[in-house]
């Protein structure tokens, strides 16, 4: 029997003018959080595709509990065990919850969907991760913290033994990260094991076990402890290199007012909400998941209609009801939610770079 509930040997995956993967080892022990690091570009994507079945390693073998594997595609990975919940939730908008979390495996009797059972059981899952709606909700409807929640409601819901979870905090609050956190600590505590992708090296060492470092695409080290492992030790086997200062001083040049907002109102969201940016300056906006950033930047752009409210470039007004009036004004907008608002995924990368700016 194997100490490890997943192996992986010699994998090398080879894509058209680059060597993706690149002889990479891999051994994930039950019941632990596996941290895989490394920045961007060094593998760790394309590593778990060929975990999950998504993509076939040219050369390497994979053990799942001791026995070899080669799985012909994601529905094998999920057959066996195995459970990816992505950066950006692959899910269905205008279907319900319970639609979501058992599209593919649908609880049936005589070839006909139980829906009174399937919403029961999805139910139970949502209340495992204290979840504040249920099955029934529309998925369009939710944040995306909670979208999340339902993604891993999914991985439950096949019996995943092995879950892998890619950048799960990149679109989180601090206490959606706490609640993310205590529900993976809950799922350790029934035996169940994961692969945790992360560039946040705080949220490395809070929440993993051990971890693998990735580089170029090739194996650089195993961790055993990462949270007794130095920092600076783990970003030197991160980037290759020694880094003379994590948070190097700048200089900063700022100038005069810039953009000058008054008084800008969204009826039912956002009211009387002013502020200046200074040329040369980052100026900062927090708070709670709906206190209102996402909208207020959406306002200043033209994404969404103001009901009042003053917007001054260089001191002249400016009238933005549009997002074609902001960027002829030289104000772009970088959405949070970049799948669906920021890019047209079914074109290429040079259309998806001008775009914004053609006639």
């Amino acid at each position: 029997m194997s100490e490890y509930v997943l192996e992986l040997k010699g994998i090398t995956k080879i894509f058209p003018g680059v060597k993706a993967l690149n002889n990479v080892q891999f051994q994930l022990k039950p019941g632990e959080v596996h941290a895989l690091m490394g920045e961007n570009g060094a593998g760790k994507s394309t590593f778990i595709k060929v975990i999950t079945g998504v993509h076939k390693a040219e050369e390497g073998e994979m053990y799942l509990f001791g026995e070899k594997v080669d799985f012909k595609g994601p529905k094998d990975a999920q057959e066996a065990g195995i459970a990816a919940v992505y950066q950006h939730p692959t899910s269905y908008p205008h279907l319900t919850v319970a639609e979501n979390i058992f599209m593919g495996h649908e609880i049936k009797k005589n070839h006909i969907i139980q829906w009174k059972a399937m919403n029961e059981e999805a139910n139970k899952l949502l209340k495992q991760l204290n979840a504040d709606f249920d099955s029934t909700a529309e998925m369009g409807t939710l944040s995306v913290a909670q979208q999340q929640m339902v993604e891993i409601a999914k991985a439950l819901s096949t019996n995943a033994k092995i879950v892998i979870l890619d950048e799960p905090t990149s679109s989180l609050s601090d206490h959606e990260i706490d609640n993310l956190f205590e529900i993976i600590l809950r799922m350790q505590k029934k035996g169940i094991t994961f692969i945790y992708i992360s560039h946040r090296m705080e949220e490395i060492k809070r929440i993993g076990n051990s971890g693998t470092v990735l580089r170029d695409g090739k194996f650089v080290a195993s961790i055993d402890d990462v949270k007794s492992m130095d920092m600076e030790q783990i970003i030197k086997l991160i980037v290759g290199r020694s880094l003379e200062e994590q948070y190097p001083a700048r200089e900063s040049h700022i100038g005069d007012v810039l953009l000058d907002v008054q008084g800008l109102s969204v009826k039912g969201l956002i009211e009387d909400v002013s502020f200046q940016v200074r040329r040369g300056e980052v100026l900062g906006f927090s708070g709670l998941v709906g206190a209102g950033r996402t909208t207020t930047a959406k306002a200043v752009f033209g994404a969404l209609k103001k009901s009042v409210g003053r917007i001054f470039i260089d001191g002249k007004e400016v009238r933005i009801r549009s997002p074609h009036d902001a960027i002829r004004n030289g104000i772009s907008l970088l959405p949070e939610n970049r799948k669906e608002e920021g890019l047209i995924l079914t074109k290429s990368i040079a259309w998806n770079l001008v775009f914004a700016s053609l006639h």
